[in-house]
């Protein structure tokens, strides 16, 4: 985090010559007026040079953001990312070629990109901003696939009237499993284990 202690013959003088100084915007400004100054008697003596100190702030948003494409350079993809801010919610949706490499198997990858990322904007955030990853659409066409596997394996469970487990996911897929039998009264779900490994029952009624 950069920071300058800067005089001028006004306190806003001297804030501008500092912004110019970080190469930085006001709304990018953490600034102490550290001096108010004096006006000089008749322009002439006894006048006092404004001092104020200006410090950069981090966006914590853009912080993740150059985080992610730094890793995606690493893994030799060309990406560009466009943001969503919603309070302190984030969607960032990463584009490019070679997208099956930041997505990974069943998007594994893409779930460890976004919760690093995740940590990289609130380790400089004072307060907790979270962030959704997602590449080209992936999260949609994933809880289409969801939907209709929850569907067929409450299928499953009716037919055999036993439980049938799913595989460990993260907490958001499994909050998708339970979203698309919610309405099925003939089943009802329920997880178990321990994260990470926590899994969705799909039982009879």
């Amino acid at each position: 985090m950069r920071e300058v202690n800067v005089t001028g013959p006004t306190v806003e003088e001297a804030i501008e010559s500092a912004l110019s100084q970080l190469n930085i915007t006001k709304d990018r400004a953490e600034i102490t007026v550290i001096d108010p100054g004096k006006k000089a008697f008749f322009g002439l003596f006894g006048g006092k040079p404004a001092v104020v100190a200006v410090k950069e702030t981090i966006d914590p948003v853009e912080e993740a953001k150059n985080f992610l494409l730094a890793v995606a350079k690493e893994m030799g993809v060309d990406a560009s990312i466009e943001e969503k801010r919603s309070g302190r919610e984030v969607e960032f949706n990463i584009s490019g070629e070679k997208m099956a490499l930041l997505i990974g198997k069943r998007g594994q990858t893409l779930n460890a990109l976004q919760h690093l990322a995740q940590l990289v904007a609130n380790r400089s955030s004072d307060q907790f901003v979270t962030i959704l990853l997602d590449a080209e659409n992936y999260r949609a066409r994933r809880r289409e696939t969801l939907s209709n596997l929850a569907k067929r394996l409450a299928d499953k469970a009716l037919r055999i009237n036993r439980p049938v487990s799913l595989e460990a996911m993260p907490s958001y897929e499994r909050k998708v499993i339970h979203a698309a039998l919610v309405n099925q009264t003939d089943v009802e779900t329920h997880s178990e284990g321990r994260e990470p490994n926590r899994y969705i029952v799909i039982s009879p009624k």
